[in-house]
């Protein structure tokens, strides 16, 4: 799979357990609840202070950890706010115009 495939397929999976949630995952319960989408955002704020600790940092394994893991938690405040990764990839394709 490319970067986009897993991004696209990781997108549909986070748009499904918001859409029908279950007790056993992990996106369904973190978003679920008055407090969901501020707890996404708590994350993020979260993942990015640990990203920014790992590139400080010469260890690219854990660079790449926290990327995936604020990348993660981008996505799922994404599709709560109602935003899809194609807005984003349009958006980013205007600025290189």
């Amino acid at each position: 799979m490319t970067g986009t495939e897993i991004l696209d397929d990781l997108f549909r999976v986070i748009d499904d357990r918001i859409r029908n949630p279950s007790p056993a995952s992990y996106v369904s319960r973190l978003i679920s609840g008055e407090k969901g989408r501020d707890r996404v955002l708590e994350k993020i704020g979260e993942e990015a202070t640990e990203f920014i600790i790992a590139a400080k940092n010469p260890d690219p394994t854990r660079v790449i950890s926290e990327a995936a893991d604020l990348q993660f938690h981008l996505l799922i405040a994404l599709r709560a706010s109602g935003v899809t990764l194609e807005d984003v990839c349009t958006e980013l394709a205007s600025r290189r115009r």
